[in-house]
């Protein structure tokens, strides 16, 4: 199958996916131990196929919406790397919010592309390669529009709801493991850690699905009216956890050292 340009939906020499369990487990184990390693959430994922991908793949690539997308917006992540135009848009708007999260977090499309890469993974000219590179770059979209941080539970709740927009058992194994994790390391907290992940789980399956959205155009518009019109919520319960956190002493944003927050840190 082919899109009107001519570009192929499956390149003949992409190698077939293979479910390899163990991998994921081992690259779970990794990620556990570096947080900041986000390369080994691309080997979760690619060793967790999802068996309806490509059928996913073909419903949006093929579709007038997807040769829509392809030819106004090819080059996402430069585009989301351009803050200065971004910046042009009304105060309050979407893309404010996300110049604004980026840079308090020091980070960029292109961190995350060069992240992805150092899986090693072979690219190929096909609409395949067009619909990963999409879904990562809408990664931190996701967290702007949600609310969730970039803290160990914050992270957990972007994949399921990730996972409502695009199961995958790759976005399962670490929302929910994690979260296990999460509560391990906070034993005794009166946190609703699984309230707040099954809480962005829902969130994410009744939410339209965002790589399919012109994102140029939502980045013009207000950052709750987009919120609105994708039906998505405010995080009560992620920010319950990070409300009973802050009051047992516990730093949301070191939560796998199991340290305490500093004074300091409490008191922002």
């Amino acid at each position: 199958m082919f899109a009107a340009d001519g570009t192929v939906l499956l390149h003949p020499d992409r190698p077939a996916a293979r479910y390899r369990p163990l991998r994921a487990v081992q690259s779970f184990q990794a990620l556990i131990k570096d947080k900041e390693d986000t390369s080994l959430v691309f080997k979760i994922f690619e060793s967790l196929p999802s068996r309806d991908f490509l059928p996913r793949v073909s419903d949006l690539a093929l579709s007038d919406r997807g040769t829509f997308l392809r030819e106004s917006e090819l080059s996402l992540a430069e585009f989301l790397d351009d803050h200065a135009t971004l910046r042009r848009t009304p105060k309050g708007s979407l893309a404010h919010a996300y110049c604004d999260f980026m840079e308090a977090e020091g980070l960029s499309a292109a961190g995350l592309t060069a992240e992805y890469e150092r899986a090693g993974r072979a690219k190929y000219p096909d609409l395949v390669e067009w619909f990963i590179d999409r879904s990562r770059d809408t990664h931190d979209l996701f967290h702007v529009l949600t609310g969730y941080g970039r803290d160990a539970l914050g992270e957990q709740c972007v994949l399921l709801f990730t996972h409502g927009q695009a199961p995958s058992q790759g976005h399962l194994l670490i929302g929910y493991a994690g979260a296990a994790n999460i509560a391990k390391m906070t034993r005794g907290s009166k946190a609703p850690v699984f309230g707040a992940v099954r809480q962005a789980h829902r969130t994410g399956k009744g939410a339209p699905q965002l790589i399919a959205q012109p994102i140029r155009k939502l980045l013009e518009r207000q950052l709750d009216e987009v919120r609105a019109a994708m039906h998505i919520p405010e995080p009560t319960q992620y920010r319950e956890c990070h409300r009973v956190w802050q009051a047992e002493g516990i730093n949301p944003y070191d939560l796998l050292s199991g340290k305490p927050a500093a004074p300091e840190l409490l008191a922002a």
